[in-house]
């Protein structure tokens, strides 16, 4: 299991210490993820606690994905390079997600920069929007890096996971405005 890094200023999970009890492979500060589920892309998201065959994934596999989890968690890695299984996955979907997974480390875009990047157009924000409310690869593909226009957006994990993954990477989402 990784430890929670407080070298970050961080010192609890999201949702407090009480509400992180790891129970699989990868017990991560933000909750388990089952790097099964991780290596193998599903057409639901893997954060509603559905799992993957594991039996179809490479035990060196397994192992070098979690490796990487950890290093992540830890602050030593920064890019992820897992091969992905991206069966089942295409057209503006897998070219959307195919985009994110190239957003670096410390930097977010918007929704409306994955359209217009996926050749959609800007229009297709909210399409986007969908897309990255079912990723089937958190953190890997990160879908915790893009935000609406006017704020952070949603997440699959929960706002306060995306902000402490967000503030993890050091990234400050833009404040709203509300006029006040």
């Amino acid at each position: 299991m990784v430890q929670f890094p407080q070298d970050r200023g961080h010192d609890r999970a999201p949702g407090g210490a009480a509400d992180h009890e790891p129970q699989g492979p990868a017990g991560e500060p933000i909750g388990t993820l089952s790097v099964a589920e991780l290596l193998s892309v599903a057409d639901e998201p893997l954060l509603a606690g559905r799992s993957a065959d594991p039996d179809r994934i490479a035990r060196a596999q397994l192992d070098e994905a979690l490796l990487q989890l950890r290093e992540y968690f830890e602050g030593t890695r920064t890019k992820f390079d897992i091969a992905l299984d991206w069966y089942g996955v295409n057209g503006l979907r897998l070219t959307v997600l195919k985009l994110l997974a190239e957003v670096p480390f410390g930097e977010t875009v918007t929704y409306g920069d994955l359209a217009k990047g996926s050749g959609a157009g800007v229009t297709a924000s909210q399409a986007v929007g969908g897309i990255m409310g079912s990723n089937p690869l958190p953190i890997v593909v990160p879908c915790h890096r893009v935000l609406a226009a006017d704020g952070l957006g949603g997440f699959g994990g929960g706002l306060r996971t995306k902000e402490w993954l967000l503030a993890w990477e050091g990234v400050m989402p833009p404040a709203l405005d509300w006029g006040l």
